[in-house]
């Protein structure tokens, strides 16, 4: 019998193992469940014998796919996928894919309720200050950053994006205003927030040269990756402008040092909250579910990764 493994060391909401469940047995598959595991070793035992494995923050490194007798693809129920091993799945020719968008609300709902914790100045009882008519840029305008401007558009934010990637017209038909270059974006943006994933062309690309653009007042969010922030830089940033913050649900390597010399005008979750939430949780695990059963019955590899 196909077998699917949910290998989960930060588990999902019950509710979204029920309907992983529902999803695969209805396929005819067996449901493996590992939750909780605390060392590689674990997983490595388990995944030996199963088809189809959906992770979450789990890493499935050149290890663990190698472990994987009978694998055939690992769905990382998310949108980022750094923590699979690309290349070592193609190798092997194990299908990688991603969830993009089920977690998309939950992101940009974090990064407006960031910016509002900001200015209202981390809820102190002093008076702060509102979204309304400010400026906002989204660096990459993905399903998380589509989300951001709707909600941004509802504070009466002006919002701003750059993305290379999507249509000019895709971006204008929001309402949201379509900048040429980057450059552009953090010059004319009092806040920025970030979206783009962590790969060779990003990563440290947020360095001294680009923050250090930003109009008085800036305030820079980041629910995308750690790896994206050039962190000695971002200290330089902070030591040089008094007037700018940082917020983040990642937590960056120098947190310490952020904390201790720029409380007022830093804040980091206590760990990763972008995707935590019960909706996105569900919407993640039940997809990823459907994308294995759709890709071992049918052949369908719509949200592949490393083709």
């Amino acid at each position: 019998m196909t077998k699917v493994l949910i290998a989960t060391e930060k588990p999902f909401a019950p509710v979204a193992v029920t309907g992983i469940r529902e999803v695969v047995e209805e396929a005819g598959y067996e449901l493996v469940l590992l939750e909780n595991y605390t060392s590689k070793d674990e997983l490595i035992k388990t995944v030996s014998d199963v088809d189809g494995m959906i992770i979450r923050s789990d890493k499935a490194d050149k290890d663990v796919i190698d472990a994987g007798t009978n694998l055939k693809i690992v769905v990382r129920a998310g949108a980022g996928y750094d923590n699979v091993d690309l290349q070592a799945a193609s190798a092997k020719g194990v299908v990688v894919m991603n969830t993009p968008g089920q977690n998309s609300n939950a992101v940009a709902e974090l990064a407006a309720g960031m910016m509002v914790y900001y200015v209202r100045n981390f809820f102190n009882g002093k008076s702060g200050t509102e979204l309304k008519d400010r400026t906002l840029g989204i660096h990459a305008y993905g399903y998380v950053g589509k989300n951001v401007a709707r909600i941004a558009k509802g504070f009466g934010m002006h919002v701003c994006a750059f993305d290379p990637f999507i249509p000019r017209t895709e971006i204008e038909n929001d309402g949201v205003k379509c900048v040429d270059t980057l450059e552009e974006l953090y010059k004319t943006c009092q806040f920025i927030s970030l979206h783009i994933p962590s790969n060779s062309q990003t990563k440290q690309s947020i360095n001294y040269a680009l923050l250090s653009m930003m109009p008085e007042n800036a305030v820079l969010v980041n629910t995308a990756r750690a790896e994206v922030i050039h962190e000695e830089e971002l200290l330089k940033v902070f030591a040089d402008r008094t007037d700018f913050a940082y917020l983040t649900d990642i937590a960056p390597a120098n947190r310490e040092d952020l904390e201790a010399d720029y409380s007022a005008r830093f804040f980091a979750t206590p760990k990763k909250m972008g995707a935590q939430t019960l909706e996105a949780n569900v919407n993640a695990g039940i997809a990823a579910a459907k994308q294995i059963v759709g890709f071992i019955s049918n052949g369908d590899t719509t949200f592949q990764v490393n083709k």
